[in-house]
């Protein structure tokens, strides 16, 4: 019984494509989607009653098996092209769902006084329907996620800039929270500026991190270890009165670090291990 409905679907899909491709094309405009383009629209949807129907014969319509292996290779690829362009989950999964009431009409049609064949076949095909829509915004999801964490890594590559204040001397402003992840991304920028301009000592200024916890001082300790493993020294400045305070409440021991309470503190001890000196010109 189900071979049979399968293929009286097939065959309403195949017959009609022109005519439900038409009022597919209405409905998905009808949604009101602001960024419904024509072309797009019609390409997509025409490629996907092809396959579609294509599947069906093949296969069934439970949707799994290599006979479907096309359509949802190209429902991935829609999806992920809509989450690029900013569309919502349920925007991306009202391009299959809005081909509901079109099938339904024609399957009424074929079907006709046939009520028991009618319900199952709308049974069948609202079912997969169903799936393929959920695809999509599983993909979509899936990317939208993967697009963060690309942003999201950027913006630490972006917020964690190493400056080279003089000739071997680097300093690295934090600006925010340290976390696990974040610590990782400083150490591997501040290593890898040591390596390229040969510095021996770097300055890490905290005035912008807001609070400085148990966790916050271990990952700057890390800091310092590696730079100190790569042969340069470091120096803390941006020790304010209250992050003062907090880490000697914490019993953190930053005994064999330097520490200051600004930049420029911290980079006149740097010209000074350095052996080198600043003085003023004489103006007439």
């Amino acid at each position: 019984m189900s071979s049979t409905i399968d293929q009286r679907i097939a065959q309403v899909l195949t017959a009609n494509e022109s005519e439900m491709l038409a009022d597919w094309l209405k409905r998905q405009q009808q949604e009101g989607r602001t960024r419904y383009d024509e072309a797009e629209a019609r390409e997509k949807s025409s490629q996907f009653l092809k396959l579609f129907a294509a599947a069906i014969q093949n296969g069934s319509l439970e949707g799994v098996g290599p006979q479907w292996q096309d359509v949802y290779d190209m429902l991935a690829d829609l999806s992920r092209n809509r989450a690029q362009q900013g569309f919502s989950p349920s925007e991306t999964a009202a391009f299959i769902f809005s081909l509901k009431q079109t099938l339904f009409d024609r399957l009424r049609r074929e079907f006709g006084s046939d009520s028991h064949g009618l319900v199952d076949a709308v049974w069948t095909a609202s079912n997969v329907l169903d799936k393929l829509g959920l695809y999509t915004t599983e993909v979509h999801q899936k990317r939208r996620e993967e697009v963060i964490a690309r942003q999201q890594q950027e913006l630490l590559e972006l917020s964690t800039p190493v400056v080279e204040l003089w000739d071997g001397i680097l300093a690295l402003p934090l600006i925010g929270t340290l976390d696990s992840s974040r610590t990782q991304v400083v150490m591997e920028s501040l290593l890898e500026r040591i390596v390229e301009t040969s510095a021996k000592i770097a300055i890490i200024e905290i005035t912008g991190v807001p609070t400085v916890d148990t966790l916050v001082a271990q990952h700057l300790l890390k800091t310092v270890a590696a730079a100190r493993l790569m042969g340069a020294d470091c120096i803390i400045s941006g020790i304010r009165p209250q992050i003062a305070q907090t880490i000697v409440h914490l019993g953190v021991d930053l005994g064999t670090v330097i520490t200051k309470a600004t930049l420029a503190d911290a980079f006149r001890i740097a010209l000074q291990r350095s052996n080198l000196t600043v003085t003023r010109t004489q103006t007439s």
